[in-house]
């Protein structure tokens, strides 16, 4: 063979072809190979001008054609295809060779992977890509896992494609087996609750002003300019003045209100129960997908269930804007600030010692949730590296601290209204708990020591406590 590649990818669905591409484009000889060869022939055919590639029609040919150590990228399906990918590619490999996951896998899928190979001698590589077909082609942000020697080989080639910001890659070693992959779910579950939050800001401005979708998108373009620049406000903007060419209407009113999803936001919630975090507005979001799609009970409650509303009279429309822009704002600093958190739960469970700074600066550039306070919550994190709460660091205390007497307006408001606003109304309860000098727990412990002798600590003396109720009454230690 007259030339070896230096990083192979299998699997060219749009994801798959895109990330090659931005391979050979940076001038690394890509090898490529797919199921169906004819989609190997197609990317060749079509790009073959942006770089050099090596196509190879079976799996043997695709590995040989690769200098030592292999890098091999798989960009398909998570589940049971990339296991039968894997278990193709196993035999065909040597010790030091590296296996780099780039899709959507579940974390625990990850581990599993990283420590099967890892006893063949083989590096396995969970790396979560974010930015969609886009930014795999133009530079995406990018989250690998697995072993700091695999990072060695492979770190320098990820840098160089991914997207910069201010010259510094939007890429980074994340820690040890699933931790790529992990901080990727995390990433889209904050995704889920930061499209929630505008789904219910564009809501509020369309029930309360009664205003048009092109008029909503134009107060998203100018909340794009300030604290709230981001990805999604930006293409927030773009959607909302859109017209829909069959009708004439604007676009977003054509489509159904049903959202969809794959899985990741589910993941995020169910991951949070299992390690005790609390991402409310994650889990709202998450639930609130749920709930657009849940045909049946919708069209059971039209029309039965009660709503003894009030009516949404805005006098100043100026001022509506700017609270429910102060709104967002605190929403979705609370969604970040839950996600640091459970990446900070996890990174303790599993060992991994995750740099929560270095995941706030990889992700302002590349992926769906890159926004402007990204640099801040990265500077938060490099004042205080083990910050308990990312709320708490004395920039976003007084940001966020600025915009909670327009948050409660705006959700009272809506409640009054009978404007639904889950992840608005979660969002503040958390502000509020995180903030409160004492909560109403202590009457749930007391309740389970009273029918499950569940115990309870007193505020007064160390150790653990029971109470007899069913007899005298006495209290004993536990």
């Amino acid at each position: 063979m007259s030339e070896r590649a230096q990083i192979g990818v299998t699997g060219l669905a749009v994801m798959g072809r895109n990330l090659a591409r931005n391979f050979a484009r940076h001038g690394y000889t890509v090898a490529v190979h797919n199921r169906s060869y004819a989609k190997t022939a197609s990317l060749v055919a079509d790009h073959g001008d942006e770089g050099t590639f090596v196509a190879s029609e079976s799996m043997a040919a695709f590995v040989a054609s690769l200098e030592r150590p292999r890098k091999v990228v798989v960009m398909v399906k998570a589940g049971a295809a990339t296991d039968a990918v894997i278990d193709e590619l196993v035999p065909l490999l040597e010790a030091g060779d590296i296996v780099i996951d780039a899709g959507n896998a579940h974390f625990p899928d990850t581990r599993r992977r990283e420590a099967a190979l890892r006893a063949h001698g083989l590096h396995f590589v969970g790396t979560g890509v974010s930015g969609g077909e886009e930014g795999a082609l133009l530079g995406p942000s990018i989250m690998p896992g697995g072993s700091a020697e695999s990072y060695q080989w492979l770190g320098p080639i990820l840098e160089d494609i991914s997207a910069k910001v201010d010259g510094v890659p939007c890429c980074t070693y994340v820690g040890p087996d699933g931790a790529g992959h992990f901080v990727k779910m995390v990433h889209n579950g904050i995704e889920y609750a930061d499209m929630q939050l505008i789904a219910e800001a564009y809501d509020l401005l369309r029930q309360g002003l009664g205003a048009g979708a092109a008029e909503i998108g134009r107060i998203f373009a100018a909340w794009n300019t300030g604290d709230l620049e981001s990805f999604l406000i930006e293409i927030t903007a773009d959607v909302l003045g859109h017209v829909d060419a069959t009708t004439g209407a604007a676009f977003v009113d054509i489509v159904a209100d049903r959202a969809e999803q794959k899985g990741t936001g589910r993941w995020t919630v169910q991951n949070a129960l299992d390690l005790g975090v609390p991402i409310t507005g994650i889990a709202e979001a998450t639930f609130a997908r749920a709930l657009s799609g849940s045909t049946p009970q919708r069209s059971a409650a039209r029309g039965v269930l009660s709503a003894h509303t009030q009516p949404f009279d805005v006098v100043d429309r100026d001022a509506f804007i700017e609270d429910v822009r102060l709104a967002l704002f605190g929403s979705k600093v609370v969604a970040y600030s839950q996600g640091f958190d459970q990446i900070a739960a996890a990174s303790a469970e599993f060992g991994w010692d995750i740099d929560r700074g270095a995941m706030a600066r990889i992700w302002r550039g590349g992926c769906i949730i890159r926004a402007r306070f990204l640099d801040r919550i990265t500077q938060a994190y490099q004042r205080t590296p083990d910050l308990a709460l990312m709320l708490a660091d004395p920039y976003f205390a007084q940001t966020v601290g600025a915009s909670v007497a327009a948050w409660r307006r705006v959700v009272s408001r809506a409640a009054l209204a009978g404007v639904p606003t889950p992840a608005f109304s979660s969002s503040l309860a958390y502000y509020d708990g995180v903030r409160a000098e004492r909560l109403p727990a202590n009457l749930i412990q007391a309740q389970r020591d009273f029918f499950g002798a569940h115990t309870y600590q007193r505020t007064d003396r160390a150790g653990a406590f029971h109470t007899q109720w069913s007899g005298d009454r006495t209290e004993g230690e536990a």
